[in-house]
């Protein structure tokens, strides 16, 4: 199971990847196992040398009762010291931002694929947008 952040990839220029896991309560893994999840409007921030993510949409687990979770809540990223460091490092230049790119499971345990991401121009989602007009029709063909 796998769920893309196929926005990521348009309104970004990809640079590095780097893995990471995501702390969860109760329902939230049962409801990523189930689908009901959204990257859209995800980011990640660093902060008291922490990195969390923030606005990933997981929906309320149907079967639970009270103890469901917050759907939009920050998510803490268990990530090395060395690695935040690096992330925040490299966030910091002008231009930079660090996004999630996958949410997939592994060995029963949630990860997240994070992005450092440099922000692509008007002309070049033009550009994205042509290439793949023209890799769809040269399939069809």
């Amino acid at each position: 199971m796998e769920y893309n952040n196929k926005k990521a990839y348009f309104n970004y220029f990809i640079e590095k990847e780097i893995e990471a896991g995501i702390v969860l309560v109760g329902t939230e893994i049962k409801s990523i196992r189930k689908g009901s999840i959204s990257l859209n409007d995800a980011y990640i921030r660093i902060k008291n040398n922490e990195a969390y993510i923030i606005n990933m949409f997981i929906d309320k687990y149907k079967e639970g009762n009270q103890f469901n979770h917050e759907e939009t809540r920050e998510r803490k990223l268990l990530l090395h010291k060395k690695e935040i460091n690096k992330l925040l490092n490299h966030s910091m230049k002008e231009g930079y931002t660090l996004v999630p790119l996958k949410v997939y499971i592994k060995n029963d345990k949630a990860k997240v694929l994070i992005g450092l991401g440099r922000g692509k121009k008007l002309y070049d989602k033009r550009e994205t947008l042509k290439k793949r007009a023209m890799e769809r029709d040269l399939k069809r063909m």
